[in-house]
C-alpha cells in the first residue's frame, strides 16, 4: 500500500456474501490468498504507521465467522487502530499507512482494485460515542439504503434493522422524531441498526460501551450475543468483565516504549479462546493485565 489514495473501481451489484461474493468478483485481479476455514479475516505481518512512526508492529492472527472476538489492553496499544484496519477507515487519515497483509472471505483488503466505500459496507463500523444524525429515526436507518441507491422496501429495512438493535418496540410509534431525542443508551443501539441496515458481513464496535450506564451496557452486550449468528463481531473494550462475559475470542495488545522520544508501538501478545486468556494465558504479561496487576 502507498501513501496515495487507492484507486477505486465500480461498485459491484450487491450480492449475499456467502453466494459469490462481490467483493471478491471485484478484484479478479488480484492474486489469490490461501484461507483458513471459517475465517472472515486472517491478518499476517500487519504494521500500521503514521509517517514515519510504527504505531503498530507485527499483527498476526485470524478471525472466527460468526463469533465476538475482543482486543484487549492498556491504552495506547494500538487496539483501534488494529481495528480500523478492517474497514480501512485508516485511509482517511493521510499520513497512515498498512503494511502487512488483511485477507477477507480470500480477498486482499488492500489490494488497488479494492473499492473502500464496498469495504465499509459490509464491514461496518460502530464508534466509542454514538453519533446520530441529525435527522429522525427512520431517516438514520434508511440512510445507508438510500446512498445505496434502495428505494424499495425501506419501511421493512428500517423495521427489520431495528429489531434486530432490540429498538423497535421502544420506537416504532415515533420514527419520525429525532434521534437525537434518544437516551444515550438507545442512539448507540440506533447506531447499530443504522449499521445493519446495508446488511453487512461483520461488525467492528469501538469501546461501543464506554460511555453508557450499566443497564443500556447490559443492553448492548444482550444484543451481541443475539446477533453474532448472522454477524462476525470485533469489539475493542477496556472493560474487562464485558471481554470475560460477550467474546468467544480474545487478543491481548501491550505498548513497547520507545525511552530515546517517549513513543508507543503497539504489539499483539497472544490470541486465543476467550476463556484460556483469563484462566490460563500463555504469556505472563496477560496474566498480570487480565488480573489487574497493570494496565
Amino acid at each position: 500500500m502507498t501513501d496515495e489514495a487507492p484507486r477505486l473501481i465500480e461498485r459491484p451489484t450487491v450480492a449475499t456474501v456467502d453466494d459469490d461474493s462481490a467483493l471478491a468478483q471485484s478484484t479478479a485481479a488480484a492474486a489469490p490468498v490461501t484461507q483458513t476455514p471459517d475465517a472472515v479475516f486472517e491478518s499476517r505481518d500487519v504494521n500500521v504507521y503514521y509517517g514515519s512512526f510504527r504505531a503498530v508492529r507485527d499483527v498476526t492472527f485470524d478471525v472466527p465467522r460468526n463469533q465476538i472476538m475482543a482486543l484487549i489492553g492498556p491504552s495506547g496499544c494500538g487496539k483501534s487502530t488494529v481495528l480500523r484496519c478492517y474497514n480501512r477507515m485508516n485511509d482517511l487519515i493521510k499520513a497512515a499507512r498498512v503494511t502487512g497483509s488483511i485477507s477477507y472471505r480470500g480477498t486482499d483488503l488492500y489490494h488497488e482494485r479494492v473499492d473502500p466505500v464496498e469495504v465499509r459496507r459490509r464491514i461496518g463500523m460502530v464508534f466509542q460515542k454514538p453519533n446520530p444524525f441529525p435527522k429522525s429515526i427512520y431517516d438514520n436507518v434508511a440512510y445507508g439504503p438510500r446512498v445505496a441507491g434502495q428505494k424499495k422496501d425501506l419501511d421493512n429495512i428500517v423495521e427489520n434493522s431495528l429489531r434486530k438493535a432490540a429498538l423497535w418496540e421502544e420506537v416504532n410509534d415515533r420514527l419520525k422524531d429525532s434521534a437525537l431525542s434518544l437516551s444515550g443508551g438507545q442512539q448507540q443501539r440506533l447506531c447499530i441498526a443504522r449499521a445493519i441496515a446495508v446488511d453487512p458481513d461483520v461488525l467492528l464496535m469501538d469501546e461501543p460501551c464506554s460511555a453508557l450506564d450499566p443497564i443500556a451496557t447490559a443492553r448492548i452486550e444482550d444484543l451481541m450475543q443475539e446477533i453474532k449468528q448472522d454477524y462476525t463481531i470485533m469489539i475493542v473494550t477496556h472493560n474487562m468483565q464485558q471481554a470475560a462475559r460477550v467474546s468467544d475470542t480474545t487478543a491481548f495488545f501491550t505498548a513497547d516504549t520507545h525511552s530515546e522520544n517517549d513513543t508507543r508501538t503497539g504489539i499483539l501478545v497472544e490470541v486465543d479462546t476467550t476463556q484460556k486468556i483469563f484462566s490460563n494465558p500463555s504469556d505472563e504479561r496477560t496474566e498480570n493485565y487480565v488480573t489487574g496487576r497493570f494496565g
